[in-house]
């Protein structure tokens, strides 16, 4: 139970309220001040808890891996969109790639930070030193996921601004059924190629996974 309140405190919830705050700073920042008035420029969880992304999908995967369901801990989630209105940016086709980008940057630095305690630290084979690497894994994962330029991911958003404004309208009309995409994808296995890529990150930054 230890190792499942460090898994959420450390790992969980900074990973996907970081992400969303970053959006919304970001988007403020060059203009947009839809997520401050709405409340979402906050390090609350409370406001970012997604019921489905933060609390039943993360429960279910480490609960599984807890109870000896599966042999290895694919942690993953999601918050509520920050609210960002790309019409209100100063330049929407650059600024909404910068925006969409921030979210998957601060979880690569949120890694490396966290690569760099592991290192440092004399954690041992400690919960710490096991839910630390879980911390960095679900941080690249995540950064890795939503680079996937499948609309509404972070990463549909940077191809959004890269094409010519008929063909992202086009393009972003795959919205619709975009969680539907993913999930498919998911199910088939299609998205495996994720954990190798954050297998070769972690290393690279010093994590063994």
């Amino acid at each position: 139970m230890i190792e499942i309140a460090f898994l959420i405190g450390i790992a969980l919830v900074p990973a996907i309220v970081l992400h969303e705050c970053a959006h919304g700073w970001t988007a403020y920042r060059l203009g947009d001040p839809t997520a401050k008035l709405s409340g979402r420029l906050t390090l609350n969880p409370i406001s970012h808890i997604d019921p489905v992304g933060s609390v039943i999908l993360p429960g279910i995967l480490i609960f599984s891996y807890f109870l000896g369901l599966t042999n290895h801990l694919f942690l993953f989630g999601w918050a509520k969109p920050v609210p960002v209105n790309f019409l209100k940016l100063r330049n929407p086709r650059r600024d909404m790639m910068v925006v969409a980008a921030a979210g998957p940057i601060i979880n690569v630095i949120i890694a490396v930070i966290l690569a760099q305690i592991i290192r440092w630290s004399a954690l041992g084979d400690s919960s710490l030193h096991h839910v630390l690497c879980w911390a960095v894994e679900l941080n690249l994962t995540l950064a890795l996921f939503n680079m996937i330029p499948i609309p509404p991911l972070d990463g549909s958003r940077v191809v959004t601004g890269l094409l010519s404004p008929q063909i992202a309208v086009a393009y972003n009309q795959l919205e619709r059924y975009g969680i539907i995409l993913v999930l498919i994808l998911l199910q088939v296995g299609l998205l495996s190629f994720i954990q190798p890529i954050v297998d070769v990150l972690a290393g690279w930054i010093g994590v063994k996974l």
